[in-house]
């Protein structure tokens, strides 16, 4: 049996002809995924968690692997990462105002997704398709470019009156979603939020959204068994944990056991076994 030791970070993925790839970075380890799946894979936590930005030892890990001084401190731990509305670059107030002008003040882009029903989101332009993918999505649909995060949440919001902009997590991992037409939902959505639009343009100028005229991007995931029951695994109460690994969609893995967020263990030092 070989092992490959270190900390977890989050999974990483490429999509190739509408196929979903996955590796599991354990430090500067890279662990491929795909040959497993179908085989036992364990996963022993030992007990240690280092912080992702500063390394050091933590009890617990915050805002998905860092600890708690970091997470105070550091601007991608802040509210306005989770509500881009509440962005607070202009008063001043950012708590690294160099990161929030490489990341929050670069091109976003307005989306829907079919996670197990239609969802708006939003996300960086680095981060397609990555962002579907890592919310489970099995079709997105880019409906708007903006400038800034700020603008992207704004359009958010006002789609928000309208269509949910949460996944239900639970049932994204009980199965594929059945196939909605994104193109005519967006017929439908868009005239109803273009007095908002029209708003934002007046306030941040003409250019600052582009509506899209793009295709649906379809995404299909490494599962050969879905469960019809949830039971979540969680390293906190059961440091070894695994099985046969049945899948990966989102950030999960699947097992015969059960189902872990991997995601949410980021900085976690565990040896996996396969």
């Amino acid at each position: 049996m070989a092992q490959l030791s270190g900390h977890i970070r989050k999974m990483t993925s490429s999509l190739e002809n509408g196929q979903v790839s996955y590796q599991l970075p354990l430090d500067d380890q890279q662990l491929d995924l795909m040959p497993l799946i179908g085989q036992k894979l364990i996963l022993k936590h030992t007990g240690h968690i280092h912080c992702q930005e500063c390394g050091k030892k933590t009890k617990k890990s915050y805002s998905q692997g860092f600890c708690y001084p970091c997470m105070t401190k550091l601007a991608k731990c802040d509210m306005c990462i989770m509500k881009p509305e509440t962005c607070h670059f202009e008063k001043g107030t950012c708590r690294e105002p160099q990161w929030g002008e490489e990341n929050c003040f670069v091109p976003h882009y307005v989306y829907l997704a079919n996670t197990t029903a239609i969802k708006v989101g939003i996300t960086r332009h680095t981060q397609i398709p990555t962002r579907w993918i890592d919310q489970g999505a099995n079709q997105a649909l880019p409906l708007f470019k903006v400038s800034s995060r700020l603008q992207s949440g704004l359009v958010e919001i006002a789609l928000a009156e309208f269509i949910s902009d949460k996944t239900n997590w639970r049932n994204m991992l009980k199965g594929k979603a059945q196939p909605i037409d994104l193109q005519q939902k967006a017929k439908e959505l868009i005239p109803q939020i273009e007095a908002k639009l029209a708003e934002l343009q007046l306030q941040f100028g003409e250019d600052a959204i582009e509506k899209l005229d793009a295709d649906v991007i379809d995404i299909d995931y490494p599962v050969t068994q879905y469960p019809t029951k949830i039971t979540s695994l969680n390293f906190d109460k059961t440091p070894e944990l695994g099985g046969v690994l049945l899948g990966i969609k989102g950030q999960y893995l699947y097992f015969d056991t059960g189902v872990i967020n991997m995601r949410k263990f980021t900085s976690y030092e565990i040896c996996a076994e396969f």
